[in-house]
């Protein structure tokens, strides 16, 4: 059924021709609004990333000067126990 109500023609069901305008509008906003929420989220995530990357780099650091300061440590107990075996064995002479 039509009628015709200040010289348009409407059909019961559908809306007007501003009401779409309005609802489209209203679409762009809520679009708009959704595409910053999602880059503010993408912006998150890579600091979340990064964050998780660099601490992974710093406990890989932290391992390795361990292990570096094991080996000098280490290498420094081979060497006291030659130099002491040499003095001693010197001062024996």
């Amino acid at each position: 059924m039509t009628s015709i109500e200040g010289g348009e023609r409407s059909v019961p069901g559908l809306s007007t021709g501003s009401e779409r305008m309005d609802a489209m509008a209203s679409n762009e906003e809520l679009v708009s609004k959704l595409q910053d929420e999602v880059k503010g989220l993408e912006v998150s995530q890579a600091a979340q990333a990064a964050t998780v990357a660099g601490a992974e780099a710093t406990q890989a650091a932290a391992h390795a000067g361990t292990w570096s300061t094991m080996l000098a440590g280490a290498a420094g107990l081979v060497v006291g126990i030659f130099l002491g075996i040499a003095i001693v064995s010197a001062r024996r002479r």
